[in-house]
C-alpha cells in the first residue's frame, strides 16, 4: 500500500512538471531539453511503478488468465483471501445498490436477473477459500475463516433483509403468473422471493437484529464444529511396535501402515489412524480384539473426549439456534424450516419413510447379528458380539458363505483403472470424453485435472479429482465446485467441478487399490459431478446441484448401479499386475454377496437419519446432554447394541458442519428414486441412447429449473415406486 501511495505522490508531482512543460514558449526549447531526463524518468517510474502495482494485485481479484479461467492456485497465497473477500464483498453492496437506485420501475430483468447475476465475483472468491478450507486447510486458514464466516453472515443479512430490494423484489413477485415469463424465470423469481421471506425480509425491526445475531453465531459454530471433528480425527494414532498385534491382517495394509509411521516420524512401528482407508482394514481383520476395541472406540468418541475438540456444548448451541431461527421464521421446528423446500415437505413424510424401512432392516439386522455370535461360540470365543467383532465376524461369514475375500478383489480395482471406467460409462450414456491436462494449475500434487468434452470435441467443463487423506482434509467423500455453469451476457459459462476422496494411499511397492465399497463411493461421486458438468441453465442461482436436498442424490446414488454391473465390472477390473480381466467367478460372488450386510448397513444409517430428524425436531431448547439425548433417540428406535449409528453427534459433520441438516435421510429419499430410475435402463438395455438422452435432459441438466417431482416424471413417466428399493436391499 505504501508503494502505491508513493506512486500516485511521485505521479502527481510529474504531471504538474510536465504541464508547466508543455506552456514553455518556443523559443524557450533550450529549457523543454533540460527536462527530457525528467521525462525520461517519469517514463521509467510510470513502467516501474506499474509492474510493483500488477505484481501486487490479489490474484483472486484479478482475471483468471489460466486456461479456462480456473483458479490460479500457484499464484494464490493465504494472504490473498481476507482481502479478497472484504474486497468482494464492496463490490456486491455497491452491486445491490445499483439495483435499488434504478428508478425505472421494477422488472425481472433489472431486479431479479440483475440480482441473481450480482456478487460474481464474491461467488468465486469464496468457492475457492472453502473449497480449500475443506480439502487443503492449515492452522492459517481456519483463522480466517473463522473471521470471514460472520463478516459473510452479515453480508447475506444486509442482501435479505434490505427493504427497497425487497420491495422491487415483491412488485415482480405481484407479476409471476406473467405469460412473458420462461418457465425457468418464473422458478427463479419463486426462489429468490422466498428466500427473501426465508431470510426474514417480513420481520419487525428488532426480531430481523435477532436474526442477525442467531446467524452470525451460527455461522462460526458450524465451522468450529468441523475444525474440532478434523482435529480429534487427526490427533489419535494407533502406535503399534509388536508384529504380533499385526496378525490377520493383509501385507497391503501393513505396508500402508508402515508408510504412515514414518509420515508420522516413526521407524520399525505400524501406525493406524481414525481415516476410513486405516480404520476399516484394521476392525475387518486385525485378529487382536482388544486393539480393534481401541481404534474403533478412538473413531466413535471423536469430538466426546471432553477434551479441546470437545463438540458437545457447540451442538447444544447449534441445535437450540437453529430451533429459534425456525420459531422467529415462523416454523414449528428446524426441520419444518428445512423441508418445505424439499421433496418431503414436513417432518412425518421422512419419520413415515423412515419408519417404513427400519421395521424391515431391524429384523434383519438383528438375524445377522445371531449369526455372528454363534460364529463367536463355535470359535470358543466367551463374549459377546460388540461392535468392534461385526465387521471382523461379517468379514469371516462372507468368506465362509461366499468364498468371497475383500482383499481378493483389491488387486483388480486400481484407482486409476477403476476411475477410467467411470469415465467410460459417462461416454458410452452421454458421448463425454476426459482428457488429462497437466498445464493447468492444482492446489495439491495428488490432484488430478481433466478436461471434459462433449462427444464431437467441444469443451464442457473442467474435472478436478482429488484422491488421498491428508492431515489438512476432512474425512469423507464430496463434490463441489469452483465454478457453476451458467450464462451471463449471451455467453455460456463453463463449470469447474471438483471431487474429494479419502482412498486408500499407494504405498512404495503397491498402487493405489482400493476395496469395492471404495469403487462405489467414486461412482457415487462421479455421479455428482455429472450433474455440475452437464447443467445447461441461463442462471447461476438454479444450475448444476442447487436442487432440493433430497433430490441432489439422485445423479450420484444412480451412478452407483452401473459400477457393480458384470458388463462394466469387467471393463475396469483388471489385475494390477498380470492387466489380466476380473474372473467370472469373481463377479458372480460379488453379485451374488450384494444383499450380505443388508440389515446392518441399512440400520446403521437409518439410525442416523433418524438421529438427524430428532436433533431438528425438538419444539423446545435442548436441556438434556448430548450423550442423553442421542442415547434416548437410538434407544426409541430399539438400535441394538452390536450396531453403533453411522455418525454419532459428536461427527456427525452431515448436519452440524455442512447443510444437510434434517436432511440426512435425502440418501435413501433418493434411493428410492435411483432405483426406479435404474430400472428404466434394465426395461431397455443398459446404455440405452434415448433412456440416458432423457436422464441427461430431463434431470442432469435441469438443475432448480423445475420441480423435482415434476423432472422426475418427464424421465420416468410416472412417479417413483418404492419396491425396487426394497429389492435391491433384499428387504421385502
Amino acid at each position: 500500500m505504501l508503494k502505491k501511495l508513493l506512486f500516485l505522490v511521485n505521479l502527481k508531482g510529474y504531471f504538474s512538471l510536465f504541464v508547466k512543460l508543455l506552456c514553455i514558449k518556443p523559443d524557450n526549447m533550450k529549457k523543454i531539453i533540460l527536462f527530457i531526463p525528467l521525462i525520461c524518468l517519469f517514463m521509467q517510474n510510470c513502467t516501474q511503478s506499474g509492474r510493483q502495482m500488477k505484481s501486487a494485485v490479489n490474484p483472486l481479484l484479478a482475471e483468471f488468465k489460466t486456461p479456462f479461467q480456473v483458479p490460479p492456485f500457484d499464484l494464490i497465497s493465504n494472504d490473498h483471501y481476507l482481502p479478497a473477500i472484504k474486497a468482494a464483498i464492496i463490490e456486491h453492496k455497491a452491486e445491490i445498490e445499483r439495483i435499488v437506485a434504478n428508478a425505472d420501475e421494477p422488472t425481472f430483468d433489472n431486479s431479479i436477473a440483475a440480482l441473481a447475476q450480482s456478487g460474481l465475483l464474491l461467488n468465486r472468491v469464496q468457492s475457492v477459500f472453502f473449497n480449500q478450507l475443506s480439502s487443503n486447510t492449515n492452522d492459517t486458514l481456519d483463522a480466517i475463516a473463522r473471521e470471514v464466516a460472520p463478516l459473510i453472515s452479515a453480508h447475506e443479512d444486509d442482501i435479505s433483509l434490505n427493504p427497497e430490494l425487497f420491495r422491487r423484489v415483491s412488485i415482480v413477485f405481484e407479476h409471476k403468473d406473467d405469460p412473458v415469463l420462461t418457465g425457468e424465470q418464473k422458478r427463479l423469481l419463486d426462489k429468490i422471493y422466498k428466500d427473501f421471506v426465508r431470510g426474514g425480509a417480513n420481520l419487525s425491526a428488532a426480531d430481523q437484529e435477532k436474526l442477525r445475531a442467531i446467524n452470525q453465531e451460527l455461522s462460526v459454530l458450524t465451522l468450529k464444529f468441523g475444525e474440532n471433528v478434523l482435529k480429534e480425527t487427526n490427533h489419535f494414532k494407533l502406535i503399534i511396535e509388536n508384529p504380533e498385534d499385526l496378525a490377520g491382517l493383509p501385507q497391503s495394509v501393513n505396508d500402508a501402515a508402515v508408510e504412515e509411521a514414518r509420515a508420522a516420524g516413526f521407524e520399525n512401528k505400524w501406525v493406524f489412524t481414525t481415516q476410513k482407508p486405516s480404520l476399516i482394514p484394521f476392525i475387518t481383520y486385525a485378529d487382536n480384539r482388544a486393539l480393534r476395541e481401541t481404534l474403533l472406540k478412538a473413531y466413535i468418541n471423536r469430538g466426546d473426549n471432553n477434551n479441546e475438540f470437545n463438540n458437545k456444548e457447540t451442538i447444544e448451541k447449534i441445535v437450540n439456534l437453529r430451533l429459534q431461527k425456525a420459531r422467529l421464521l415462523g416454523y414449528k421446528t428446524h426441520a419444518d424450516y428445512v423441508l418445505i423446500e424439499n421433496m418431503a415437505k414436513e417432518p412425518d413424510n421422512v419419520y413415515k419413510l423412515l419408519n417404513q424401512l427400519w421395521d424391515a432392516a431391524l429384523p434383519m439386522a438383528k438375524k445377522e447379528a445371531f449369526v455372528l455370535q454363534k460364529m463367536i461360540d463355535k470359535e470358543g470365543g466367551n463374549f459377546k458380539l460388540e461392535p468392534w467383532d461385526w465387521w471382523y465376524y461379517s468379514e469371516k461369514l462372507r468368506k465362509e458363505k461366499y468364498d468371497l475375500d475383500e482383499e481378493s478383489l483389491r488387486p483388480y480395482f486400481r484407482l486409476e483403472n477403476v476411475r477410467d471406467g467411470a469415465f467410460a460409462v459417462a461416454g458410452k450414456l452421454y458421448g463425454l470424453q476426459f482428457r488429462e491436462r497437466t498445464d493447468i494449475p492444482k492446489y495439491h500434487k495428488d490432484v488430478m485435472v481433466f478436461e471434459v468434452l462433449e462427444a464431437d470435441g467441444s469443451h464442457k467443463g473442467i474435472l478436478y479429482m482429488d484422491f488421498f487423506p491428508r492431515a489438512g482434509k476432512s474425512a469423507g467423500a464430496w463434490m463441489n465446485s469452483y465454478r457453476d455453469q451458467y450464462r451471463y451476457e449471451g455467453k455460456n459459462i463453463t463449470p469447474v467441478i471438483t471431487t474429494v476422496f479419502n482412498f486408500t494411499k499407494p504405498t512404495t511397492d503397491e498402487p493405489s487399490l482400493l476395496t469395492f465399497e471404495e469403487v462405489v463411493t467414486l461412482f457415487h461421486e462421479f455421479g455428482h459431478a455429472l450433474h455440475g458438468l452437464l447443467s445447461d441453465c441461463e442462471y447461476i442461482t438454479l444450475s448444476g446441484t442447487s436442487v432440493a436436498r433430497d433430490f441432489v442424490e439422485l445423479p450420484s446414488q444412480i451412478m452407483e448401479n452401473w459400477a457393480a454391473e458384470p458388463e462394466v465390472i469387467k471393463s475396469y477390473a483388471r489385475h494390477y499386475q498380470t492387466g489380466e480381466p476380473i474372473p467370472d467367478d469373481l463377479v458372480e460372488k460379488i453379485r451374488k454377496s450384494s444383499l450380505f450386510n443388508q440389515g446392518f448397513a441399512t440400520v446403521e444409517y437409518l439410525a442416523a437419519s433418524f438421529l438427524d430428524m430428532d436433533w431438528h425436531t425438538i419444539t423446545a431448547p435442548m436441556v438434556s446432554d448430548v450423550d442423553t439425548f442421542e442415547k434416548n433417540s437410538l434407544n426409541h428406535i430399539g438400535l441394538i447394541p452390536e450396531i453403533t449409528v453411522r455418525y454419532r453427534s459428536t461427527y456427525f459433520s452431515h448436519i452440524f458442519n455442512n447443510d444437510y441438516s434434517a436432511g440426512y435421510y435425502s440418501y435413501i429419499w433418493a434411493e428410492v428414486l435411483d432405483a426406479d430410475a435404474f430400472e428404466a435402463f434394465r426395461e431397455t438395455s443398459l446404455f440405452d441412447k434415448n433412456t440416458a438422452l432423457s436422464f441427461r435432459k430431463n434431470i442432469l441438466e435441469k438443475g432448480g429449473t423445475e420441480d423435482p417431482m415434476v423432472l422426475y416424471r418427464q424421465f420416468r413417466g410416472k412417479d417413483p415406486s418404492i419396491e425396487p428399493l426394497l429389492k435391491r436391499r433384499g428387504l421385502l
